[in-house]
């Protein structure tokens, strides 16, 4: 083989190993939801970097009802596909967490089915896991399958402060 042909293959396998490297340690991380910037005369307004935002926006309970997420209730939303296997891991994972936790709701809801609140919540694949906090407010988002360990110390501190 010439040495083009074998840089082209090395940069592809180094190409390779750093996507799935890094796809490794980003998926299923539960990170917490940054709010939306709030404009201050058309711009955002920064101090030190850090944005000024007081409160994580509510979503609207029309979204929520349309979902089947009911108000009051801390609730993992899952946004699922037919044929997605991790989407079955996380099902499962979700129903032994509320299986410990019975003060946390699992909805699970079909991503095909419900495009415009896909598209609203941007949900770009799925599995994608939102924590909703009793008002509504998404306090944290995974895509891929979180850990339970994780799942339940996230929960737990969202219920302490219920």
């Amino acid at each position: 083989m010439d040495p083009v042909g074998l840089s082209a293959v090395a940069v592809v396998l180094v190409a390779g190993a750093g996507v799935g490297l890094w796809r490794r340690r980003v998926d299923g991380r539960l990170r917490p939801v940054a709010p939306a910037p709030v404009p201050v005369d058309g711009a955002v307004e920064q101090t030190g970097g850090v944005e000024d935002v007081q409160e994580i926006e509510r979503l609207d309970p029309a979204l929520l009802a349309r979902l089947g997420a009911e108000p009051g209730r801390v609730t993992l939303l899952q946004f699922s596909t037919a044929f997605c296997a991790p989407c079955r891991a996380l099902r499962r994972i979700s129903a032994e967490v509320v299986a410990l936790l019975p003060e946390v709701r699992h909805v699970e809801v079909d991503a095909e089915s419900h495009l415009d609140e896909v598209r609203e919540l941007s949900i770009w694949r799925t599995p994608t896991l939102l924590i909703l906090d009793a008002d509504g407010r998404v306090t944290r988002r995974a895509t891929g399958i979180p850990t339970k360990p994780h799942l339940i110390a996230a929960l737990a501190a969202l219920l302490r402060s219920v």
